[in-house]
């Protein structure tokens, strides 16, 4: 994901320059760690085809594009439908942080089993520790707070669109990883997935 993308949306929140300051810099911040830590991962000894993976990388990239481009889109995308308010930019920079420091809790907990795909690496460990142990995704739960927060203080009608977009297409990729653990660890995530929710700790 190109940085200029989340950078850009400083200019669309100017009456908050202090939450707008926040919320960039947690997407700067995450997708430099991202990067960084994507180098260092264990060899993947099956990776989905590239048609299963486009079931979910169409809505992610319409997802970002709606999110941090709203302002470009036509009625009624752009049609704020959020009021401009100083506690409200505030409580989106707060839940941005949040996001933010759940999803790096995830990925550090994961490890070098992460994946941006859906993979089974050399060794797989399955993880219950940490975040593991409140949702079975807990990376997606953090970026999709964060999606919200940006969409909170945007307030337009494409921001929150992209969020329900983001949400669908990590239920897609999820339902695929799932059942790819269930074949790596049938009666161990069978009895993870009846202890814990998939993606909002005790709701869904």
């Amino acid at each position: 994901m190109d940085t200029k993308i989340f950078t850009s949306t400083i200019a669309w929140m100017q009456a908050y320059p202090l939450p707008a300051d926040i919320i960039s810099a947690c997407w700067v911040v995450f997708i430099t760690i991202w990067l960084l830590a994507a180098l260092s991962t264990k060899r993947a000894i099956y990776r989905e085809t590239r048609a299963q993976r486009l079931r979910y990388w169409i809505p992610f990239v319409i997802a970002c594009f709606l999110l941090f481009y709203g302002r470009k889109f036509p009625y009624p995308l752009n049609v704020g439908i959020v009021p401009r308010a100083s506690p409200i930019a505030c409580a989106a920079a707060f839940l941005c942080i949040t996001g933010l420091v759940f999803a790096l809790w995830a990925r550090f907990s994961l490890g070098r089993n992460w994946s941006g795909m859906v993979t089974l690496k050399e060794g797989h460990e399955l993880v219950q520790r940490g975040p593991y142990r409140l949702v079975r995704h807990p990376i997606y739960t953090g970026i999709l707070i964060m999606f919200f927060a940006t969409a909170l203080v945007q307030s337009q009608l494409a921001g929150f669109v992209g969020v329900l977009l983001m949400f669908a297409s990590f239920w897609i990729k999820l339902d695929r990883e799932e059942r790819l653990m269930l074949q790596q660890f049938p009666e161990r995530y069978a009895a993870y997935k009846q202890r814990v929710k998939r993606i909002i700790p005790f709701v869904l």
